[in-house]
């Protein structure tokens, strides 16, 4: 049998230390006898491997667990993923303001800020700013800056994830092909004094997806999340991954044709986005004499009560709706989840309108329409465990372990 060095296999299971460590973390085997049964491997290998791991410091001992003989014994001890031994830092830009965050590998946010990064001011400035922000969160929580093991920054345009860089963005003028992640490592470097860092970048809806289906649906195996802000977009969930198509364009409802003449910001006429998203239902607002900038304006509005905003976000729930009836009969998902500055009673109730008027049936038995739970918080909680996922990955894990020399 063949193989990279150092992995054997048994049934098709790879049994580096990587593998062993995605047992663990998956739950599928956390003591030492059930990674022999798992693997294959003899109880001295598994002993070997997963030594390199308690080095790094990512693995730990926990309490007994069930005894692995049907002889009985003393109880087995489990094994578990030590999250405490790095930390990964979070972004999420929107148009007009941005959020960041310290979290824990396993999730637990640690600190925040949120503030006024606009994304026209072009990449260096805000790139710049984020760097700054990262400064401040690890200072604010005493973390080191060579505790930060990457960052993650969700964006608001499509993203091809080979290269971390957005792809004809029709809301992030000056960004089109921009080095982000390079950028954003030397910002880190610029404002901590630490090395660089791998760094991560997709598409906002994405990640607020990644998070949300993690967090509050892991058990949805077609997850569909709706982002109805300053723009429109989607990010699908398929199996525990992140569906993106050939070069990151998956999910751009906002600039599907609706049959109107109303010019969007990409410069085509009858775009989705032009006639129901937040920033088109507060330039109607500000046309009927109720001021409001953007989709953050009317979400106040709605906050509030008033009627105005109500019936106007209710009527592009129901445009939003008639498209993602279309959606839902192409991907049959258990879960559609609207979120963003929109995502409220208005719209939902327009959406429902429109969505089971005319999705078939069959399409919607099984369906759940519901509206996000983590808040402005999931697409910082998606960017982070993209991060983690994507380093502790097996083959990933073991090119850290050599790296580490353990």
């Amino acid at each position: 049998m063949t193989g990279k060095p150092g992995r054997t296999a048994r049934g098709g299971a790879q049994t580096s230390a990587g593998d062993l460590l995605d047992l663990v973390r998956s739950g599928r085997a956390v003591t030492r006898g059930a990674l022999q049964q798992m693997t294959g491997l003899s109880r001295a290998t598994v002993g070997q491997r997963l030594d390199r791991l308690f080095r790094a410091g990512w693995l730990r001992e926990g309490a007994g667990g069930p005894v692995d003989s049907p002889l009985g014994g003393r109880p087995a001890i489990t094994l578990e993923f030590d999250g405490s031994h790095a930390v990964v830092l979070a972004a999420d830009l929107d148009t007009r303001h941005a959020r960041a965050a310290l979290l824990t590998l396993t999730g637990e946010i640690l600190a925040e800020r949120a503030g006024a990064l606009v994304v026209e001011d072009g990449p260096e400035a805000v790139l710049a700013g984020l760097g700054r922000w990262f400064a401040e969160l690890l200072t604010e929580t005493g973390h080191p800056p060579e505790a930060v093991c990457g960052i993650g920054l969700g964006v608001p345009g499509p993203v091809d994830s080979g290269t971390g860089r957005v792809v004809q963005p029709p809301m992030m003028s000056g960004w089109d092909g921009y080095d982000i992640r390079g950028r954003l490592s030397r910002a880190f470097t610029e404002h901590t004094g630490a090395g660089p860092v791998p760094v991560l970048v997709d598409n906002d809806a994405n990640l607020m997806a990644y998070g949300e289906q993690r967090t509050a649906h892991p058990g949805c195996r077609a997850f569909v999340l709706v982002k109805v802000s300053t723009g429109i977009g989607a990010g699908v969930v398929v199996d525990g991954a992140i569906y993106r198509g050939v070069d990151g364009g998956a999910g751009d409802l906002g600039h599907i044709r609706v049959g109107t003449e109303a010019l969007c910001r990409c410069g085509s006429y009858g775009c989705l986005a032009a006639v129901a998203s937040g920033g088109a239902v507060a330039r109607r607002l500000t046309e009927a004499g109720v001021p409001a900038a953007s989709g953050s304006d009317v979400r106040e509005l709605l906050a509030a009560g008033h009627p105005e905003a109500a019936a106007l976000a209710r009527e592009a729930g129901r445009r939003v709706g008639d498209v993602l009836a279309t959606v839902v009969t192409l991907l049959n998902p258990g879960v559609l989840m609207i979120a963003g500055d929109l995502a409220g009673t208005p719209f939902l109730t327009g959406v429902r309108e429109l969505l089971y008027q005319r999705a078939l049936p069959r399409s919607t038995a099984h369906l759940d329409v519901v509206t996000a739970k983590l808040g402005e918080r999931a697409g910082l909680i998606g960017a982070g465990a993209l991060v983690v996922e994507h380093l502790y990955a097996p083959e990933r894990a073991e090119e850290r372990l050599t790296a580490l020399g353990v």
